[in-house]
């Protein structure tokens, strides 16, 4: 066993109270001293989590601060747990405490210890960040939240940032693939979803640039990023930063950036024939999905609410879709979408998933090496088809949990294990689905329902039945007609998207909304990537594992939950058959 060795001890001051403190390899301890010299309680602060070491009484939130007449005194800024009010996950803040030192020759001797110990075990920590913020995502606070919570935190921890307020949509991923990045340690987006995506879609286009390899080919093994990407929450859904730290909350995300978190993320590549559509980490969605985000286009004026209304409208509609999906298998041996486990940090299925995606890398640096591929073959296994009508098929590469959904469409997908999870909807009854829906709001499993399969895979292809297809062209050439450009003739939006959209406004809304008792009803849906309208209904996906690195570190353990009832359906089960990686 190891021995964290003492580095410094002294006694200080906290307060009018004594202590002993003492500085390790790893940890910054601090235990209060009765009248008699005996210990009480302590604090443990990992080395790793300390944020900074100032001279004085120092205070930083809501503005940095010293006081006068402080040269014994240094304060120590750290990571500080707390409850979020929910079960899952843990809100991450500011800790601060100031201690007094019987004389400045020992203040100095603590914080030229403390900056050293910072330094040695603390290599990954970012210092310049490139930072975009969206100033029209959610409540339009992106400003706000980052210059009065997420700036002093930086500046406290001695990190300089380039700051860029995006004015229209992909001017992030535009900046990231044309400028020059030389010097900056990571990516930052003060936003939702939408810039994340923009962030997400230029650091791997970069990087593949970088590297020579066509994003265009489907059959690639793409090159994995080393430019991490950090996520401020200041959206409307913030989906990947609710799946991968557990809260929605600035100043956690904060911290994590600051510390340097590092949280691999596998990523499904879409394509169409021999052309990239786009990258999604949380869903790509047809059917109910995609018309859901489809009709929430056309009431952009109500804001948040329209994904209620449109959510409803859709349901009421009643529809199903004729489709054709095949997808191949990953080990079932391996892990299992009704295992009853969560991904969480120091997730075992996803460090498995490391050893299999890279085996033969010696540490972490080689997760960014080109040399090792993830699959010996695109088409390893076989692969397995499904025809029939759906309500619904969403493949998604984590549990895609939020606030409003806090165990996700799929609880047990794991951040980094290189699958995603195939739900398959078949079409059944009005009750049926809605019944589908509710579960994804509390803790019931949607999964064990007759008309709902769930996969785990590595590939998914989609195509439409003969006979389906010649209906399909025929629509799109309608609609294509009256939405065409000037420059290149080309759509100014996609064509699926257009035919429902447009649609709605050539024959009235209500033909829309009644799908039971319309003349005809619409025989394609549109496919939602990550709450984008794709052109195309018939494309292939593909899951990329651990392409990408997050700042963030995955849900927490203390905040751990049983996502499901026992299998054994015991009532008191209590969590004892979930897995706490």
């Amino acid at each position: 066993m190891d021995i964290d060795p003492v580095r410094l001890e002294s006694s200080l001051w906290v307060g009018k109270k004594r202590y002993r403190a003492a500085l390790t390899g790893w940890h910054l301890n601090w235990t209060e001293l009765d009248k008699k010299n005996r210990d009480k309680k302590t604090v443990s602060v990992p080395v790793s989590e300390v944020i900074g070491v100032e001279e004085g009484r120092v205070q930083v939130l809501p503005q940095m601060s010293v006081a006068e007449d402080t040269d014994r005194e240094f304060t120590v800024f750290y990571v500080k747990r707390s409850s979020s009010g929910s079960p899952y996950g843990l809100l991450w803040r500011l800790g601060r405490t100031q201690f007094c030192c019987p004389s400045r020759d020992l203040r100095d001797q603590w914080m030229t210890q403390l900056r050293i110990a910072l330094k040695t075990h603390s290599p990954s920590r970012p210092h310049r960040l490139l930072v975009f913020i969206n100033p029209f995502g959610g409540k339009k606070q992106g400003r706000q939240i980052y210059h009065s919570l997420v700036a002093p935190l930086f500046e406290l921890a001695g990190i300089s940032s380039h700051v860029v307020v995006t004015e229209r949509a992909n001017q992030a991923r535009d900046h990231i693939l044309k400028k020059d990045l030389t010097g900056f340690d990571g990516v930052v987006c003060v936003g939702g979803d939408g810039i994340f995506s923009e962030l997400l879609h230029g650091v791997i286009g970069r990087t593949q640039q970088e590297a020579g390899l066509s994003e265009h080919d489907p059959s690639i093994t793409l090159q994995s990023c080393d430019l991490h990407i950090g996520i401020i929450p200041a959206g409307s859904t913030d989906c990947v930063c609710f799946a991968t730290v557990g809260v929605n909350d600035p100043v956690t995300s904060a911290l994590h950036i600051i510390i340097g978190d590092s949280q691999p993320l596998d990523v499904c590549s879409v394509h169409h024939c021999s052309s990239l559509v786009r990258y999604s980490v949380s869903l790509v969605g047809y059917g109910f999905y995609g018309d859901v985000l489809a009709e929430s286009e056309r009431h952009r004026w109500m804001g948040p609410l329209r994904y209620d209304y449109s959510g409803a409208m859709v349901y009421l509609s009643n529809r199903s879709y004729a489709g054709v999906i095949q997808y191949l298998p990953a080990d079932s041996q391996l892990s299992s979408p009704r295992d009853n486990t969560r991904c969480l940090s120091g997730c075992s299925v996803c460090s498995k998933g490391t050893e299999r995606l890279f085996p033969h890398s010696p540490g972490a640096r080689s997760l960014y090496s080109s040399h090792f591929s993830q699959f010996s073959s695109d088409t390893e296994g076989e692969w397995v088809s499904v025809e029939g009508r759906f309500r619904a098929v969403s493949l998604t590469c984590m549990s895609s949990s939020c606030p409003r959904s806090p165990l996700g469409l799929s609880p047990s997908a794991h951040l980094a294990d290189g699958t995603g999870d195939l739900i398959i909807v078949r079409d059944t009854h009005p009750l049926g689905f809605l019944t589908f829906l509710h579960r994804h709001t509390s803790t019931q499993d949607q999964f064990d329902l007759p008309f709902v399969d769930v996969h785990r895979v590595k590939a998914v292809r989609f195509s439409l039945p003969t006979g389906e297809e010649e209906d399909r062209d025929e629509e799109r050439e309608r609609v294509n007609d009256g939405g065409m450009t000037e420059e290149g003739k080309r759509p100014s939006r996609s064509g699926s998207h257009k035919h429902l959209v447009e649609r709605g406004e050539e024959r009235g809304q209500k033909d829309f909304l009644c799908g039971l008792c319309c003349s005809k009803a619409p025989t394609v849906s549109v496919w939602n990537c990550d709450g984008e309208i794709l052109p195309h209904t018939e494309i292939s996906c593909k899951v990329h594992g651990q392409l990408v690195r997050l700042y963030a570190r995955g849900i927490e353990n203390g905040s751990a939950t049983p996502t499901r009832k026992c299998q054994d359906g015991h009532r008191n089960c209590k969590g004892r058959c979930v897995l706490n990686n």
